[in-house]
């Protein structure tokens, strides 16, 4: 059987991501985390990212879609995006997704946080052209959205490929940043006859509009009555 991609596989990864001097956590480093399966799972769960990138000067922070399969991170989009034709350059980028769980209300104003779990990503991009490396990622992003989802769909045709840029970005260099539990006040202000405490916070999907030009006959796959964010198993 011939392989998926062309090139040869790349090595395993490291259950750790070593810091770098652009990932090492300095403000609370405690919150960190280098560890690569957390990092996924993050990546896992959120569905848009900021790219952050500059060009001749000028700074851009984009949000977009992705999708990850193994330990590489996709986008994708039309080969005009300013995004995608700068960043097939091989410029620097720094990738950030954020899941915010929680408001965190304490006794006293400096105090207030939330509760999140976030990834900062850095590399650069590189473009795909491998046909069948292309497909699989854009399965990869499709299922990241809606799992299940790419089995029942056409899958793009040729010219719909073509008409398609897809970059992938290695998670090589990254960290994630984690706050959970309840306020930190100082210890004086634990006295005062404050209420404090967490507001707990999740992504939520409502129930399913079908579309009017379905035929009546065609029932709401399971993937859809039943969509939710959290605990994703995602398959490439």
């Amino acid at each position: 059987m011939l392989p998926l991609f062309p090139h040869p596989p790349p090595l395993p990864p490291s259950p750790s991501l070593p810091p770098t001097p652009r990932t090492q956590v300095k403000r609370l480093p405690q919150r960190s985390s280098y560890d690569r399966q957390q990092v996924y799972d993050i990546l896992d769960e959120g569905l848009v990212c900021h790219l952050g990138f500059g060009v001749k000067g000028q700074p851009f922070v984009i949000p977009t879609a992705y999708g990850r399969l193994n330990d590489q991170l996709y986008i994708h989009g039309s080969p005009a995006s300013r995004l995608l034709t700068s960043l097939e350059q091989g410029i620097q980028v720094c990738l950030t997704v954020t899941l915010l769980d929680g408001l965190v209300l304490a006794r006293s104003a400096f105090h207030h946080s939330m509760n999140y779990r976030s990834v900062v990503l850095f590399g650069t991009a590189t473009r795909v052209d491998d046909t069948d490396e292309k497909m699989a990622a854009l399965k990869a992003f499709t299922n990241h959205v809606v799992p299940g989802r790419w089995d029942d769909v056409r899958p793009p045709n040729r010219q719909e490929l073509a008409g398609t840029l897809v970059l992938a970005l290695p998670i090589a260099e990254a960290s994630a940043k984690v706050r959970s539990g309840p306020p930190n006040d100082a210890a004086e202000d634990y006295a005062l006859p404050i209420w404090a405490g967490e507001i707990p916070l999740n992504l939520a999907a409502a129930a399913p509009l079908t579309d009017p030009k379905c035929s009546p006959d065609l029932a709401v796959p399971d993937y859809v009555t039943t969509y939710r964010r959290e605990n994703l198993v995602l398959e490439g």
